[in-house]
């Protein structure tokens, strides 16, 4: 695990560094929120950047904003009229992220709503070019349900921590090794996308829509 860890710090070093305002908004988390670790951070977020300015996507949606981190990097690569969605189920995060995203200059592009992403999803008719997956584990079926048929051909599908701390693929039988272990073989086993998984932070599900 040390190990790891060294080369992930290797990894942050060796990488282009977060925007100032990003680094004001990684600190205000870990002052203000109980959940700290929650945070993209700073390779994941820069994979993210990376992935949207690859894409230029029309439309990203997000499900999980947290304080907003993953949102400000997605959004770097939308088209000039592309709009984000994204989606977080505790009020009490938004101002926060609010206030990143109008410093950002992003609050034109960003559309947050608050509530569950099961009742938000089906009342955004426009196609997603891009969809990030961040929340609720035991829902990962349900939201990536609710999204395959909604995501443009050659749209792309992330989804976080689908590696648990290295807890799947070893027989573990609590709820959400269980729910992610199967999430995983879903994924794989659906002919209507390609798929990879990158041991990046907490692991990184990214599949393409054929």
């Amino acid at each position: 695990m040390q190990d790891l860890k060294n080369l992930s710090k290797y990894c942050e070093r060796y990488s282009t560094q977060p925007e100032q305002l990003l680094l004001e908004l990684e600190r205000e988390t870990h002052l203000k929120t109980l959940a700290p670790q929650m945070l993209s951070g700073r390779l994941q977020g820069m994979f993210l950047s990376m992935i949207s300015s690859w894409i230029r996507p029309s439309v990203i949606l997000e499900i999980g904003t947290f304080t907003g981190y993953g949102t400000i990097n997605l959004a770097k690569g939308l088209r000039e009229k592309g709009v984000l969605h994204t989606i977080e189920v505790n009020p009490e995060l938004s101002y926060i992220s609010q206030k990143y995203f109008k410093k950002a200059g992003l609050d034109g592009k960003i559309q947050q709503h608050i509530g569950d992403a099961k009742d938000i999803i089906p009342t955004i008719t426009q196609p997603f070019d891009l969809v990030y997956i961040d929340a609720g584990k035991s829902d990962y079926h349900l939201h990536y349900d609710l999204v395959i048929e909604k995501i443009s051909k050659g749209g792309v599908i992330m989804t976080d921590n689908v590696l648990w701390s290295g807890k799947v693929g070893k027989g573990l039988k609590d709820k959400d090794t269980v729910v992610l272990e199967s999430f995983n073989q879903k994924i794989m086993q659906d002919l209507r996308v390609e798929n990879i998984i990158l041991p990046i932070r907490d692991g990184l599900m990214v599949a393409i829509k054929k």
